[in-house]
Formats: C-alpha cells, structure tokens, sequence
C-alpha cells in the first residue's frame, strides 16, 4: 500500500504551505479562520487593493509571518495577487464560474471532434467537470496551483495538434486560443512551465514551425520575467534569513498519487481506491488513440514524475496543476486496458511438422 496522505490526522487542503507545520492538538492553540498560506496571500491582495505596491511589502509581510524568503522563488509570482485585488471578491467568483464553463465547453468541443461515441463524449467531459469543480471552492481563490491548474485544463482543451494525420493528410493545428490561456498560467504559476515545453516539443515534433515559435518566445519571455522577479526579491532578502527547506526530497510514488489525490475531489474516497483511480486516470489517456491521447498521458505521467522527486509533504497542493485535466482519462482506461491484454497474448504460432520416412 503506497500512503496517498501525511502520516498524522493533517486533512487535505489544512496547514500552511511554506510554513512549518503546527502540531495537532497543542494545548491553547486557537482555532484559524484561514490556513496560514492563505492568509498571507489574503493580506497581499489586500494591499495592492489599497494601492501598494506588491514588491514593495511582500517580502518583510513573508518574513513576519515566518516563511522563507531565501531562496528568492520562495516568494510567488504577483500576478495572481494583482488579478484577485482588481476582480474583487464577486468578480472572482464570476471568473471562477467562466473558467469551469469554458473548460467543460472545450472539451466537449473538442471530445465530439475526436469522434468517439456519444456516451463515451458525455462520460469523459463529466469527469472533466468533476476535475475543474474543484475551482469554485471560495476559499482557495487566493491559491496560484488553483487558476493556473485549471488555465491548463482550458489550454489544452482549446489546443489542436497540427501535423501530419494517419493517412498522410494535413491537419491544421489550433493554438492561439490555447496560448493566452497557457500564457496566464505561465504567469500565475511558475510550474506551468513543463505543460508550455510540451506543447513546444510537440509543435517541433510535428514541424508546426510557426507554433514551435511562439510557445519558445514565451518560455523565453517568461524566464526573462522570473530572472526580474528573482532579482528584485533577491535584492531584499538579509544574511539573516533562513534557507527554505528543500524542495528535492524524492518522495517516491506516494508524493505523485498523494499531491494528486489530496488537492482533488478524490480526497473522499479511500487511500486503496484513490491511489489507482489516479494511475488509471493516467495511463487511461493512452486509450484514446489520437495524437491528443498522448499528449496528455506525457503530460500527466510527466508531472507525476515530478511529484515523486520534487515537493515537501505539504507541498501537496501542487498536484492542482494536474488535478483538473487527469479526470477524464479514466474514461479511456477501459480502451487501454484491452490494448495492453491484445498486446500481451502471445500469437499462436504453426508449428513445423517434419515428415519421417520409415
């Protein structure tokens, strides 16, 4: 049995993020409206709503609550913070609502395209509405992984991979709708990045040049913004403060299915069924034979590698980035699992009988 949550009675989605963990049941310790990471993202909201600037406060407001500064990266991204004090807390939920429906919208668009049955259509964008409802939970409006997650889950609902079809056909590629929306996600989170290289290397892979152009210029670009960003957090952080815990901590097979199964609706269900409920969520998409269909099993197997080498225990909530998207693979699993039991049999070969002569 692989452990899919953190030894101890933490719930999903309890405890600060960067922070160090409280110790459960502490004598005296009041009770906290809101997890220690969102209130520190709360605060700055705030004052950008009030006309500060994000860098100018960020990092002393980050010391005083006791997380890291150093490294620089520890202090997140503004966009999200500018975003969230400009929307108000009504035109969040508005945004909120409009991501859901646009994901589901793509999909459903782009599952009728793949020409597969209606029921099977229906099934996948249901749990592709079971995947982004998550999004409209109020309290973790302030959270990076939660818009940018689902940001990927539109992008590549809006994505149509280019190139060459299996009869030799040309089919033309769809991305520009997919590029703002990856492109916000990029600024939102800094892990979006391995979805946008992705989607780079296959743009080369199918010699969609143009394509291939424009998702490098924006890695480029964003590098560029993240080296500003380090720069100006850099600039203020002191001798005196602590190193952040590291993040390399090779977690193993548990950190990929418990950041995917605690920061996800499968959180309800038991650790013996949410654990390969996420495998076969993964390796589900190779059953959809299209170049769409591996894509994305690379997409989710490759950030599930990530999870296993990467992240603290209460880094859980990175498994959002992926969370919205793997749902409807499972749909698949049933094709999948008939490929991999046609492939295993053994083909039934002549055998090569030799007459004797007496």
């Amino acid at each position: 049995m692989v452990p899919v949550a953190k030894p101890g009675s933490r719930s999903p989605w309890s405890g600060p993020v960067e922070g160090p963990i409280p110790a459960a049941g502490k004598p005296g310790a009041a009770a906290k409206p809101y997890d220690e990471d969102i209130a520190l993202y709360e605060a700055a909201i705030a004052r950008i709503a009030r006309g500060e600037a994000y860098y100018d406060f960020i990092v002393p407001e980050q010391r005083a609550r006791d997380y890291p500064v150093n490294p620089a990266i520890a202090v997140r991204l503004p966009t999200l913070a500018y975003l969230d004090a400009w929307l108000g807390a009504a035109g969040q939920i508005v945004a909120a609502i409009a991501l859901m429906l646009g994901i589901i919208a793509a999909w459903w668009r782009k599952l009728g395209e793949a020409g597969i049955s209606p029921r099977l259509r229906r099934m996948a964008t249901a749990l592709v509405f079971v995947g982004a409802s998550l999004g409209l939970n109020r309290h973790y409006f302030p959270l990076h992984e939660l818009w940018a997650g689902g940001l990927i889950a539109l992008a590549f609902g809006l994505h149509r991979i280019g190139g060459r079809g299996p009869k030799g056909r040309l089919q033309k590629g769809r991305w520009h709708a997919a590029f703002a929306a990856a492109a916000l996600a990029l600024a939102i989170r800094e892990h979006t990045l391995p979805f946008v290289l992705l989607l780079a290397v296959t743009a080369l892979w199918q010699r969609n040049w143009r394509e291939a152009a424009a998702w490098s210029a924006l890695v480029a670009v964003f590098l560029a913004a993240l080296a500003w960003h380090v720069s100006l957090v850099s600039s203020q952080v002191l001798p005196s403060d602590p190193h952040s815990a590291p993040w390399l901590v090779l977690r193993g097979l548990s950190g990929w299915l418990g950041n995917v199964v605690q920061s996800s609706n499968l959180r309800w269900l038991p650790h013996w069924l949410s654990g390969p409920a996420v495998i076969l969520m993964t390796f589900g998409w190779l059953g959809w034979n299209r170049k769409e269909g591996l894509f994305a099993f690379l997409l989710a197997a490759g950030y599930g590698v990530l999870f296993m080498a990467a992240g603290r225990w209460d880094n859980f909530y990175w498994g959002a980035m992926l969370a919205p998207v793997i749902f409807a693979g499972i749909a698949f699993a049933p094709r999948a699992l008939r490929g991999l039991v046609v492939a295993a049999r053994i083909p039934n070969s002549p055998v090569n009988t030799v007459n004797r002569h007496p």
